[in-house]
């Protein structure tokens, strides 16, 4: 294997609905193109594929996120920029990957609840509401907001994808 630079861990994080999704994907779009050793890794894919036996607690959460986390620092480690966007609203999770990975851009999307609601996507906020389930963070499960994340977007329609990207890109 030839010696690689360490990779950059691309931490993206916000509540359901927040557009980790869209905006991981089309950033992974525009660095595959630019470079080798890219990987995407999208928080409900990473359930099902390592954290399949976990449920939904507060602890259950946590532990995923810190295999996430994991994850991410030993493909880091082997030169592979990660680009994962997860909610993973834990201080202890962006703290451990601070100290962890030497590269490391935490993105956080702030959405308003208002407009995460109107956007309902997969039905979790309305369904939460209606008391058909439970553990959805933001709602009745706590967060703890990012408190010194690398880049801040505010999420809630007034900017494209291509510039949250754009924003992200301009980091170190």
């Amino acid at each position: 294997m030839r010696n690689r630079p360490q990779g950059t861990v691309y931490w993206i994080t916000g509540l359901s609905g927040a557009g980790k999704t869209t905006i991981a994907s089309c950033l992974y779009r525009e660095f595959i193109c630019e470079r080798e050793g890219i990987v995407l890794l999208d928080g409900d894919e990473l359930r099902k594929t390592v954290a399949g036996d976990l449920g939904y607690t507060n602890e259950e959460r946590l532990e995923a996120a810190m295999r996430y986390a994991r994850l991410s620092a030993m493909l880091a480690k082997q030169g592979v920029t990660v680009i994962i966007g997860t909610i993973s609203m834990f201080d202890q999770v962006r703290d451990w990957n601070r100290k962890n990975i030497e590269r490391y851009c935490e993105v956080y999307l702030k959405v308003p609840m208002e407009v995460l609601q109107a956007r309902n996507q997969k039905s979790l906020y309305s369904n939460v509401k209606s008391g058909e389930i439970k553990n959805v963070v933001g709602m009745d499960m706590a967060i703890e907001e990012p408190k010194h994340p690398d880049i801040i977007i505010q999420n809630d329609g007034s900017l494209s994808v291509e510039a949250c990207v754009e924003m992200i890109k301009r980091w170190k």
